[in-house]
């Protein structure tokens, strides 16, 4: 979306500009560091230790990881080892949590897969998603991570699919309406509000 657009779809709001970061549970500092930085190249740029949750005003230490990216946004994790447990690193499912870093060519996106597989980590792919190639593996933590390279005409493929991405939402929902009222309940889909926040003001 454009600039222009988002400002219109927002009223005088200014848009929002960017992702700053997405923070995720680790296992272990050191053990997240080596994957993302040695392994992935991403330079470890602060390793916050904090004595309590600001907002929340919980006196639980925990340890804030930050991983930059060319584009200046951070990948981060929290390394909270009283509160965690060994279920919260177990593999999940792509469709449960993964994140997807982006390269520029086809030589860029073989040359990452050849590079980690080296690292002793399994790199599977490309995958041919119509719009963007991708190679797969996982983090310590579980979190399932993708490379992804743009196919040629991706600009075009997403404009067009933005044309009709409303209509294809009512027409999934529709579709599996009846599925996730039986799982969820009418009340939990038809809610328009925000689950309350515990952090104070």
């Amino acid at each position: 979306m454009s600039n222009a657009a988002q400002t219109a779809s927002t009223g005088a709001l200014a848009p929002i500009s960017s992702i700053h970061h997405a923070a995720y549970r680790c296992r272990d500092a050191e053990q997240t560091r080596w994957f993302y930085e040695d392994v992935l190249g991403l330079p470890l740029v602060a390793a916050i230790i904090n004595e309590k949750v600001a907002g929340l005003e919980k006196d639980i230490p925990y340890l804030h990881l930050f991983f930059a990216l060319a584009d200046g946004n951070t990948i981060a994790f929290f390394d909270e080892p009283d509160g965690a447990s060994e279920g919260q690193f177990q593999r999940t499912a792509g469709f449960d949590r993964h994140v997807a870093f982006l390269v520029n060519t086809e030589k860029e996106l073989l040359e990452w897969q050849k590079r980690i597989n080296a690292a002793g980590v399994s790199c599977h792919g490309p995958v041919d998603h119509g719009i963007v190639r991708s190679i797969y593996m996982y983090d310590p933590n579980g979190l399932q991570t993708e490379i992804c390279l743009r196919a040629p005409g991706y600009d075009a493929a997403m404009a067009e699919q933005k044309k009709v991405a409303g209509e294809n939402i009512r027409k999934w929902n529709a579709r599996t309406r009846a599925t996730k009222e039986a799982k969820f309940g009418a009340a939990a889909l038809d809610r328009r509000t925000a689950q309350p926040s515990t952090r104070k003001k």
